[in-house]
């Protein structure tokens, strides 16, 4: 590809990308990313629905080691969310080369993150019971938490390319890998545990295959330069101040990740008296409420390179449609939801563990309570997304820690012992009711001192005819 090639290609996606009505640009980018949270959570249920016909154990141990993979996704997003949101701002504002910085040393941070997780494997039974393992599940967690492990470094980096393609609006490029890898996932699985009878290590082994086969794909784009965001190694950055940047920035993401897997540790030691069954069934209720929530997640992901981009730009009317429109979009989505999840809440289960009267019972009990924070999930999501991908990392690392830390943490150490396995039940709900009111006044502030404010706004740059900005 020439000079003038990479020009002209800077030029059409800036213009699209400021220019290009909102709506149709926002729910364009949504569509692509949606779907690929919905393909991501999918293939994790398909886990879980492959593992629960080996028993409960083995389906809490799946639960358990899903705190460890919370780690490493805390990780990857944390750079990828981080590098995405330098990316489209730098894009928005013509500055090719830093988008080519700091997308090359984010993915080399995320690489080397992942290797140091390898230390986990030092002492995987300590690490399984510190995520609340039953003596009962322990051989089968260790099983399973080994290969998703070994996997880490590559795990950790796909998110990184995952999000430059985002940052750059090509978000049906990283469709193409994710998906790709989620299909195979549930191929495999059924292969791996029904046909070879490998038990939940055919599970986690299927999970490491697909995710390097979605790396390879997802990293294809930049060998043979479909993007316009280059990885080279030779751009990795010397500065400790941009790794520090890309850090902060990523920081909201961390936090939320990271007290996701605390708050599923915490909600496997609440749930561990009442037995494996009730484990099960709450380990089933979280992924299903988990692919419900990433749907939204998907839109708020299509959303953040809009606004990002032109927040850099200037257009800071712009910002705000995109973020009403993700609203309308994600609010919609969450009542019809949350209908059909408390409709249908025992059927839902019963695709898990048919047959099986206690775990649907007490797993459909805690969906009912989570139906009814569904609706307000898009709302307080896409607050938090907003000042993340803006860069306002004090405000966006508050809210990302309110839903699973600073709300759930201490309902999950109290309603317990009031209200029993009740307790445990509607505490995210709760949680996420209380995350949705904090989120208002957030809100209102950023769109009153910066988004309307008319001192704040910057001269829109031109995007020069047949310049590159990189030049």
């Amino acid at each position: 590809m020439t000079q003038v090639d990479v020009a002209q290609k800077e030029e059409a996606e800036y213009k699209r990308m400021t220019r290009s009505p909102i709506f149709g640009l926002v729910l364009r980018l949504s569509i692509p990313t949606t779907f690929s949270m919905l393909v991501t959570s999918v293939y994790n249920l398909a886990d879980t629905f492959f593992v629960s016909s080996l028993g409960n154990a083995a389906t809490s141990a799946v639960g358990v080691v899903f705190s460890v993979q919370s780690i490493i996704q805390a990780i990857g997003y944390g750079f990828g969310m981080g590098t995405q949101s330098l990316i489209s701002r730098k894009l928005g504002e013509q500055k090719t080369d830093e988008a080519n910085m700091f997308g090359t040393s984010g993915f080399v941070a995320a690489f080397l993150a992942g290797l140091a997780m390898l230390l986990g494997l030092i002492d995987l039974p300590f690490l399984m019971r510190l995520f609340g393992s039953t003596e009962t599940a322990l051989p089968l967690a260790c099983d399973y938490g080994f290969w998703i492990l070994l996997g880490a470094p590559v795990f950790c980096s796909s998110f990184v390319l995952n999000n430059i393609l985002r940052a750059e609006g090509k978000a049906s490029f990283s469709m193409v890998g994710l998906c790709s890898g989620g299909i195979v996932n549930i191929g495999l699985d059924a292969l791996f545990i029904k046909a070879l009878n490998m038990g939940v290590k055919g599970a986690a082994i299927a999970t490491m295959i697909s995710q390097i086969l979605s790396f390879l794909i997802l990293l294809s784009y930049f060998v043979f330069k479909r993007s316009i965001v280059r990885v080279n190694i030779f751009k990795t950055s010397r500065h400790l101040g941009d790794y520090v940047k890309i850090f902060c920035v990523g920081l909201p993401t961390v936090f939320r990740q990271s007290l996701g897997s605390i708050a599923t540790t915490l909600l496997n030691r609440a749930v561990r008296p009442f037995g494996d069954a009730a484990m099960s069934a709450i380990s089933v209720a979280n992924k299903i409420y988990l692919l419900l929530r990433s749907m939204l997640i998907g839109v708020g992901q299509g959303f953040q390179p809009v606004a990002g981009y032109n927040f850099g730009a200037g257009y800071y009317d712009r910002v705000r449609d995109a973020f009403n429109c993700a609203v309308v979009i994600g609010t919609a989505y969450g009542l019809l939801a949350g209908i059909l999840l408390y409709s249908c809440s025992g059927q839902i289960m019963g695709i898990f563990r048919r047959g099986d009267l206690e775990v649907i019972a007490m797993g459909g009990k805690m969906l009912r309570f989570l139906s009814v924070a569904l609706p307000l999930l898009g709302y307080s999501t896409f607050v938090n997304q907003l000042y993340q991908c803006l860069g306002f990392v004090v405000p966006a690392t508050f809210l990302a820690s309110c839903r699973q830390g600073i709300f759930f943490i201490p309902l999950i150490l109290t309603l317990p012992a009031y209200m029993g396995l009740t307790g445990i039940q509607v505490t995210q709900a709760v949680a996420d009711v209380l995350t949705f009111f904090i989120s208002i006044p957030f809100h209102i502030s950023i769109f009153r001192t910066i988004l309307f404010s008319p001192l704040l706004q910057p001269k829109p740059p031109l995007f020069p005819r047949g310049a590159s900005s990189s030049r």
